[in-house]
């Protein structure tokens, strides 16, 4: 049967970094064809208090929940409130665990990021997604300098899953939403040690992604603005002017995959490597 919906929500939960998650997701999404993860990452979760949030912006926005927890009480925790939201989950470790277990005659030990050697690399990633998380859209504009890029754009130009995926690999990543008349953090213009660089996409391909995303949930809010063509043309010609004054490099994602972008990133600054 073929697939009605070109979008859909694919929520990653982990209580590690979620790479794991992520490469999982993708790969399974690849499988179908014309089907596009709207992904949503929720790295380091570890108790319940850290969960609810996840659970409110899963009811939210329906869809598939992938998740890493090795904490048993957790991912039962996880299982249980899905099952009322009535949205489908799977613990990708919990198949995996129960082969080793069947054929290596023990218990898992259960221990969070296992798969991690606790050296440098491991904690250096794990800073950069606290400081993409805690840096994006704009928060915390006051530290831009300490970012390793920071990356602008308009709105659905993928910039906070680049951020993460950069994060994965101990880049620290901070990104900033470019919107018409709306001026710049000073704090941006003035930073000298971050790559600056700018991701576009054509019109159709931002219309695209904003008409399929769930709108609304804001007494009041009118959608028009945000999926007009002509409002979409004009914000992408501020946002390359705006590079193109401070000569900040473009790239345009529209037929790039995350990782194809995060590589571009990468190539613009050969010591991120």
């Amino acid at each position: 049967m073929e697939n009605r919906r070109n979008f859909f929500h694919l929520h990653l939960i982990s209580d590690s970094t979620g790479e794991t998650l992520i490469s999982a997701g993708r790969a399974a999404s690849a499988q179908f064809r014309g089907a596009n993860p709207i992904e949503h990452v929720y790295p380091l979760i570890r108790n319940k208090q850290q969960l609810l949030p996840v659970l409110e912006h899963i009811d939210e926005k329906p869809g598939i929940v992938l998740y890493t927890i090795v904490d048993q009480s957790l991912a039962d925790y996880v299982d249980q409130r899905c099952k009322e939201l009535g949205v489908p989950s799977v613990n990708l470790l919990e198949p995996v665990l129960a082969v080793f277990q069947a054929y290596l005659g023990s218990r898992s030990r259960r221990r969070v990021g296992a798969q991690h050697v606790l050296n440098a690399d491991y904690f250096r990633r794990i800073e950069a997604l606290d400081f993409a998380m805690d840096h994006d859209d704009g928060q915390m504009a006051e530290e831009y300098d300490e970012a390793d890029v920071v990356i602008v754009g308009i709105s659905r130009t993928s910039k906070t899953p680049t951020s993460i995926y950069l994060a994965n690999r101990g880049i620290k990543v901070a990104n900033v939403p470019l919107v018409p008349g709306t001026p710049l953090p000073e704090s941006l213009l003035k930073a000298t040690k971050p790559l600056i660089v700018g991701l576009v996409a054509t019109t159709d391909r931002i219309s695209q992604v904003r008409e399929n995303r769930e709108l609304g949930h804001t007494k009041g809010f009118d959608p028009s603005p945000y999926t007009d063509r002509a409002s979409i043309i004009e914000e992408l010609k501020y946002a390359r002017a705006v590079c193109a004054r401070h000569q900040w490099p473009v790239i345009d994602v529209s037929r790039r995959s995350i990782e194809e972008t995060a590589a571009a990133i990468v190539a613009l600054r050969p010591k991120l490597r």
